[in-house]
């Protein structure tokens, strides 16, 4: 999750917006008070098992496609598309795209993204097909799932995945929570639409560095920092002079 930030508040960080990575997201409305912790603990776990019963194991497919743009991945996929179910997944940063689908087209999409000039085409060791088409089911499931739980108004708002926009209203995050399982996952637009709103320093919260490391290839000009132990908070709040 990135929390991106415009003040701070008793040595702790006042974020203005939240942001969350696919799962993340999740946390990032849990942060923003949208869901409570239990809540959210019980819909991540039933997300999981429908994402997982949705495809049988060996049916799909994910890969990272590195060193393309977007309209030469697109129009790989489209290509390829005529083996099967194959698209664009997620969209992480300049020259960073992740497609998905049934495996036998997803491998032919590897294929002519190696013949069109990818720098790398690199299979993903995951067990599901994630925001494509084949999660449709899934969504479905986890439709009535979202019908049944409490979520707030948010404190803060978040910029979505599958829009790239701003919401904080408990009725828009229930469309956007569906549609997310199942429509590409737009973060270089979201960190791009934070930024453009005057966002300029982002922090990530939980272990690792990824989500920074694809801010940083986005925002180059952004203050991009994490928070994963007390050693990276006390530096975290070093930097921002806490």
């Amino acid at each position: 999750m990135h929390l991106s930030c415009n003040g701070c508040k008793r040595r702790g960080l006042a974020a203005g917006a939240a942001a969350g990575h696919s799962l993340g997201e999740y946390t990032a409305i849990t942060a923003a008070v949208g869901f409570d912790l239990k809540g959210a603990l019980a819909l991540v776990q039933k997300r999981g098992r429908y994402r997982q019963e949705a495809v049988p194991e060996g049916v799909g497919l994910m890969a990272a496609i590195l060193g393309m743009d977007r309209a030469a991945v697109e129009k790989t996929c489209l290509e390829a598309s005529k083996n099967g179910i194959v698209a664009p997944a997620n969209y992480n940063s300049p020259g960073q795209i992740v497609i998905a689908g049934e495996k036998n087209a997803v491998e032919k999409a590897m294929e002519l993204a190696k013949a069109a000039g990818a720098k790398r085409v690199v299979p993903l060791a995951v067990s599901v097909p994630s925001h494509c088409s084949l999660m449709m089911q899934a969504g479905d499931r986890l439709a009535k799932e979202l019908d049944a739980v409490t979520i707030r108004d948010l404190r803060i708002p978040i910029v979505n995945n599958a829009d790239a926009k701003f919401i904080s209203t408990s009725a828009e995050l229930r469309p956007s929570l569906i549609r997310q399982i199942s429509s590409s996952l737009y973060w270089e637009d979201s960190i791009n639409r934070m930024t453009e709103e005057g966002y300029d320093t982002f922090v990530e919260i939980g272990p690792g560095k990824v989500l920074s490391g694809l801010v940083k290839r986005i925002a180059k000009g952004a203050k991009v920092l994490n928070v994963e132990d007390q050693k990276s908070m006390g530096e975290t709040l070093g930097a921002l002079g806490l």
